[in-house]
């Protein structure tokens, strides 16, 4: 069987590594036959590429005229959705970076154009592949922690300096990138925050300072508190301005306490439930057994390459996928109501006011500062 042709459209860091990592065979079943981009990222791609490539600076030729069966995105924020939903009218298969889009409103029809395709559609959520997170979803999948009680992610480990920010007119405005750390760093950890708990909030009060750090105009520090439908409760902390960063993920249940950091996962397990200690025990001071397991994470974190390959593999063999793109709207969501938590200075609830979180994103667009910017424009 001949290997599914792909391309790729956005030809600036992460688009170049997954383009690269298709043109040097890396990935089963797939071969890399088009890329779409500036002109000087073409050059870039006649330079390092060492299989036959169709160059495109034009996107409508790319979807026209390429004869791609499978495209990867990895543009800027906000063309996400619109390039997708050409895809899927082109019957092409999608696969998407990281964020969904920027606000829910247009990953909606995205979603809705991907299952009126038929398409496979996957996310690049590359920490789903990471053995630990996928062990942690296992644990308290199977019920090994019981009813969760609180979540609580500490992830201050994005430092970036001024001059990252200045190195492109698009980074960390309101109409270029569309928002900041909780957009463009922690994505990744707002998709395992729910994947591995299984749970949404319903309803969020949250703090961004914008600027607190840095010369930017959107948001590098964000404290978040939810709260969800079975009275649990989490909060959310992340940052670009701390040195050293802390990335600590922390799930508490009725049955102990999950701890992820320095690239271990702890179990502190409790060898009776609190709840049914709470009833029981008569003796004032005191609380359940708790054993420490160091928990055994065996596995390869594939990154990138493994959802390619996952992708590839949903597309050819119909292997399940390990990051739907569907789910894509779920961080996101998290992220605008963060965001209208944060403007309001109010409690947003669950579904949020997708329209009004729009409106309101506008504003923020209309006072952008972009223009003033320098640097060049890298995707």
């Amino acid at each position: 069987m001949s290997a599914m042709k792909v391309g790729v459209i956005g030809i600036g860091n992460m688009g170049r590594s997954h383009a690269l990592q298709l043109d040097k065979g890396l990935i089963d079943g797939a071969t890399l036959t088009a890329v779409c981009g500036r002109k000087d990222q073409i050059e870039w791609v006649k330079n390092n590429m060492t299989g036959e490539v169709q160059c495109f600076e034009d996107e409508e030729a790319f979807f026209n005229e390429s004869r791609i069966e499978a495209v990867i995105i990895a543009t800027p924020h906000y063309s996400h959705p619109e390039l997708a939903i050409k895809a899927f009218a082109k019957g092409i298969n999608v696969l998407l970076e990281k964020p969904a889009g920027v606000y829910t409103k247009n990953v909606l029809e995205m979603n809705e154009a991907a299952a009126s395709s038929g398409k496979v559609f996957g996310m690049m959520y590359n920490q789903r592949t990471n053995p630990l997170y996928q062990k942690l979803r296992e644990l308290i999948q199977s019920g090994e922690l019981g009813e969760i009680k609180r979540t609580n992610w500490i992830v201050t480990d994005w430092y970036r300096s001024q001059s990252y920010y200045d190195s492109s007119r698009w980074r960390a405005t309101w109409k270029g990138e569309g928002g900041g750390v909780l957009l463009n760093q922690a994505p990744h950890q707002l998709d395992l925050w729910q994947w591995t708990t299984g749970l949404m909030p319903k309803r969020v009060h949250a703090f961004s300072r914008y600027g607190k750090y840095h010369d930017i105009e959107v948001e590098d520090d964000v404290t978040a508190y939810v709260e969800y439908e079975n009275g649990a409760t989490g909060v959310f902390i992340a940052s670009t301005g701390e040195a050293p960063g802390t990335n600590r993920f922390e799930i508490v249940g009725d049955r102990g306490k999950m701890v992820i950091e320095n690239e271990e996962l702890t179990f502190y397990r409790l060898t009776q439930s609190e709840r049914e200690f709470n009833a029981s025990y008569t003796g004032g001071f005191g609380e359940p057994e708790c054993w420490k397991i160091d928990i055994p994470v065996k596995g390869e974190n594939s990154g990138h390459r493994g959802i390619i390959q996952n992708w590839t593999d949903a597309i050819v063999k119909g292997t399940p996928l390990l990051a739907p793109g569907e789910e894509g709207i779920k961080g996101l969501e998290m992220t605008n109501a963060i965001y209208l938590s944060s403007w309001l200075n109010q409690t947003i609830e669950w579904p949020i006011d997708a329209d009004l979180y729009y409106e309101k994103l506008q504003e923020k667009i209309n006072q952008s500062t972009i223009e003033k910017k320098n640097g060049s424009n890298m995707t």
